[in-house]
Formats: structure tokens, C-alpha cells, sequence
């Protein structure tokens, strides 16, 4: 019990909250239970296909051949995967943490992993598509060139300052989020 007390100390401290905000402002407490409802529905969405995919990568897609595309060596194929996968997928960018999970359990090199979050961010292919629409073509190459440049500059450059340790903990905590749900 205390580990489960522990574990979601804070979901339990902004359920208290919202609780606390129907009673003391009911207007405000019911928007909130609303939104919160909404967001609830949108997440139950989207993240059981992610989880599914993930639980497929895992394994259908052996260690060896991600560290091959995507780990230390992977040179620039794996900075042009790392690309596609952030840009192909579906789903908010809370998704892509769990897939950054695994891509790391995985053996994918850390700038990988950064640069997959980062065009999860800003380069999907649908949002692309209503730019170049909404602001036209040439707007969108120039932003799209400017957000590769400046994924790929964050990603290494955050890479380079960690230390080898930082490094470690990073692949350590997601082995250990891994081991958590089993």
C-alpha cells in the first residue's frame, strides 16, 4: 500500500485538489472534472495502440539489428530513421516517451532517441500538410528545414554535455521502468 501511496503520490494529490475546488468553487470544480473527463477519453485514445506497438517493436525487433540502424555506429541512417519514426507518428507527444523507452532498452544511440522526440514535436507529416496548406509551401520548407537543422543541432548537443554517467542513468532508468512493469 505505502508503495502504491508513493508511487502515485501525485495524481492522488491533484485528484484531493479537484475534489477540493468542486466544493470550495462548484463553477470552476465542474469545468475542471469536464476537462479533466475530456483528457481522460483523448489519452485512453491514443495510448493502448501506442502500448501495442511498443509491445510488438519489443518483440518483434531484436537488440541487435536496432543498435545496428539506431545505436552508436548507426551514423546517418539512424539520425534519418530516428526522422521518419518521429514524423510518422501518430498520437500527442506523451506517446513518444514510452517509444523513447524502448528505443533506448534497445541499444539506440541517446541523439537518436532525442532527435526522434523532437520530430515528434515539430515535423509530423499530417500537421506538414495543413501548414503548406494554411501557409503555404514555402513557409513550411523553410520552417521544416530550420526545425531539422535545429533537432539535430539540440539533440547532439544535448548528448555531448551529458557526462558518461548522466548517459548511463538515462539507459539505466529506462531498463528500470521496463522492469517496473513487469
Amino acid at each position: 500500500m505505502r508503495g502504491f501511496l508513493k508511487r502515485y503520490r501525485v495524481f492522488l494529490l491533484l485528484v484531493a485538489v479537484n475534489i477540493a475546488v468542486v466544493f470550495i468553487w462548484p463553477e470552476i470544480g465542474m469545468k475542471s472534472l469536464e476537462l479533466t473527463r475530456v483528457n481522460l477519453i483523448d489519452m485512453l485514445a491514443v495510448i493502448p495502440p501506442i502500448f501495442i506497438l511498443l509491445g510488438l517493436l519489443d518483440v518483434w525487433v531484436k537488440r541487435e539489428t536496432m543498435v545496428r540502424f539506431m545505436g552508436q555506429g548507426s551514423g546517418i541512417i539512424g539520425v534519418l530513421l530516428a526522422f521518419f519514426i518521429g514524423s510518422a507518428a501518430a498520437g500527442p507527444l506523451y506517446g513518444a516517451f514510452p517509444v523513447a523507452g524502448v528505443l533506448l532498452r534497445k541499444g539506440s544511440k541517446l541523439s537518436n532517441v532525442f532527435i526522434m522526440i523532437g520530430a515528434w514535436s515539430t515535423t509530423k507529416v499530417p500537421l506538414l500538410l495543413f501548414e503548406a496548406s494554411a501557409l503555404g509551401i514555402k513557409f513550411t520548407v523553410i520552417r521544416l528545414l530550420l526545425d531539422v537543422i535545429g533537432i539535430a543541432g539540440i539533440a547532439y548537443f544535448t548528448e555531448r554535455i551529458l557526462s558518461q554517467d548522466e548517459r548511463q542513468d538515462i539507459y539505466d532508468r529506462a531498463i528500470k521502468m521496463n522492469e517496473m512493469k513487469k
